[in-house]
């Protein structure tokens, strides 16, 4: 049998106990979920499925996602974070290859003449130094005999999907707080038109008053309370319109822009809110949610590691091969065949003594594997959670929303009541100014209320896994 055919039975032993594997291969951890949200009809549909600017059918909300979708500093972040993930991913595939190098040499060597090598090279050479030129090849391979490189690039795509279902997270973020900054900002806008419209009811009891005072039937401390009360509804005026353009700069952060003004079409009450969302089934929360695919690919991550430390302490099989031109003279050096030379090797590495190091990786790694299980199941248990906390509050909301429209007609009423008892003289002017004051506080409510409504609309499509098609 030839030196080549032993070589090649090597390597297909080598091969075969390639079937060999270190670590488990991964499974989902079982969680607990409920058959339903909320007592909600579970539907084969969910809202998640659908697109963002079907959700978002404004076309200035739609601008605005668009806009930090393209340009946002955080999302742009994670993009890169993926591209390096990828890399990653091409370094572990090419882990399979052999590595393979090239060199060329050349050096001379001039031993004292009083040494032994000295007096040797003059006595048989008739040379006083040495001179050595090589050029060469060299080839190193390590055989995964028993899966190790394997899991590495196991570990590595997993990683690398990670990230990826991560830019996907912060995008279904990205487009909700653009959504609710836009929707705080139409809530604005309508209590900013409420309180200039406030400011001129306020003037004209003012001046109601002081008619009443000229006549004899009131004291200057009615005006007073009555020009107090408008001055309160002024306030508001700065106070809504620096937030607004807070709120303003907020957004255009968002989008990637410098402050500045925020175009937005039609009003608050205009927009729609969908009360009754299709939320699917709680076991489509980890298929649809990216932080918890995320959070899974992380523990697949985790649990390759565990196989990679795991081979790590076993023998390493690596084949080894070089060749090449070597001459003592330069002249010779490509003189073929005579300065060929060729090398192949086997090596099997056991490691023995790492002074506990190899043991430990794996002990760390297994703890980090039970770290990422704890993550993953607790990443369902927040996505179930913020689904039913978005669902009892589109509920309980509708229900505060009929309500705030219910005492806004209330105190209307009330303010227009009082104003004709007080001419009469059948109310005093605290019953006026009380009157007013509390309409003004009820139209405010039931704005940010709205609000609220949208925002929780925007939640549960979020908390459903929406927002990154």
């Amino acid at each position: 049998m030839t030196r080549l055919n032993q070589y090649l039975i090597a390597i297909l032993g080598a091969a075969s106990l390639a079937a060999c594997k270190v670590g488990k291969d991964f499974q989902r951890p079982e969680v607990a979920l409920p058959a339903q949200f909320n007592n909600v009809p579970a539907t084969d549909s969910s809202v998640a499925n659908a697109a963002w600017r079907q959700f978002f059918p404004d076309p200035a909300l739609q601008q605005l996602i668009g806009d930090a979708l393209a340009n946002n500093f955080d999302l742009q972040i994670a993009l890169k974070r993926i591209e390096a993930a990828s890399a990653y991913v091409k370094q572990a595939k090419a882990a399979f290859l052999p590595s393979i190098t090239a060199n060329a040499t050349a050096n001379t060597s001039i031993p004292s003449k009083n040494s032994l090598n000295g007096a040797n090279l003059n006595n048989l050479l008739g040379t006083s130094h040495i001179e050595d030129f090589n050029l060469g090849v060299g080839l190193s391979w390590e055989i995964d005999v028993w899966g190790k490189i394997r899991r590495q690039k196991e570990a590595a795509l997993a990683s690398y999907l990670q990230t990826f279902e991560a830019a996907k997270a912060v995008q279904t973020g990205i487009i909700a707080n653009v959504a609710n900054s836009y929707f705080n900002l139409l809530m604005l806008d309508a209590q900013l038109s409420i309180a200039r419209s406030n400011v001129a009811l306020s003037d004209t009891i003012v001046q109601m008053i002081r008619m009443q005072k000229t006549a004899g039937e009131v004291t200057e401390l009615a005006v007073q309370q009555a020009v107090a009360q408008k001055q309160a509804a002024e306030l508001l005026i700065p106070q809504l319109e620096q937030a607004s353009t807070i709120q303003e700069n907020a957004i255009r952060i968002l989008t990637g822009q410098m402050p500045g003004p925020v175009a937005r079409n039609g009003s608050l009450e205009a927009y729609p809110v969908w009360d009754n969302l299709e939320t699917g089934v709680p076991a489509k929360v980890i298929s649809n949610r990216p932080d918890v695919k995320a959070s899974e690919l992380g523990l697949k991550a985790a649990n390759a590691q565990v196989g990679v430390a795991q081979g790590s302490m076993y023998p390493a099989l690596s084949l080894t091969a070089n060749g090449g031109l070597n001459a003592y003279e330069i002249g010779k050096w490509f003189a073929m065949p005579n300065s060929l030379f060729g090398t192949v090797a086997g090596n099997i590495a056991q490691p023995i003594f790492q002074q506990r190091r190899l043991k430990t990786q794996l002990e760390v790694a297994k703890v980090d594997r039970d770290q990422a299980v704890i993550l993953f199941r607790q990443s369902v248990t927040n996505a179930v959670r913020e689904v039913s906390n978005a669902l009892v509050q589109l509920d309980k909301l509708h229900t505060q929303q009929d309500i705030a429209a219910t005492r806004l007609q209330t105190t209307q009423q009330a303010v227009n009541n009082a104003r004709l008892l007080f001419r009469s003289g059948l109310a005093n002017y605290l019953e006026v100014i009380s009157a007013q004051g509390n309409s003004l506080q009820a139209e405010l409510t039931q704005v940010d209320i709205r609000r609220q409504r949208l925002t929780a609309m925007v939640d549960l499509y979020r908390s459903l896994g929406g927002g990154y098609q």
